[in-house]
């Protein structure tokens, strides 16, 4: 009976630690995707919203499998370009696709 009831308080307090961790992950999360992007914004703008006249293409609202598409040729130098190739080596797949989300949220 005591193997019992400190297996159920041990998964008790495992779910509730679950739980406030996922809590906090949220806003860890949203902070991280706004600290990707802002290593965009020197060319492309605040938010993916280049400024207007400039020869580099806005980010926001932009299809986010095109985005992460082009991200990932860039980086394996498929697509040819003058800096992304090598800015695009400094993202993991999965940070580009964060990127690719975050910026297809974006309003235009």
């Amino acid at each position: 009976m005591k193997i019992y009831l400190s297996s159920t308080a041990l998964a008790l307090c495992a779910l509730a630690a679950s739980s406030l961790s996922h809590a906090q992950t949220a806003p860890a999360q949203a902070l991280y995707t706004r600290s990707l992007a802002a290593t965009c914004a020197n060319c492309h703008g605040t938010d993916g919203r280049a400024v207007q006249g400039s020869s580099v293409l806005p980010l926001a609202g932009m299809d986010k499998n095109y985005l992460a598409t082009q991200m990932k040729a860039f980086k394996s130098g498929a697509r040819a370009a003058t800096v992304m190739h090598q800015i695009s080596k400094g993202y993991s797949d999965a940070q580009i696709d964060i990127l690719a989300g975050y910026f297809a949220a974006q309003k235009k």
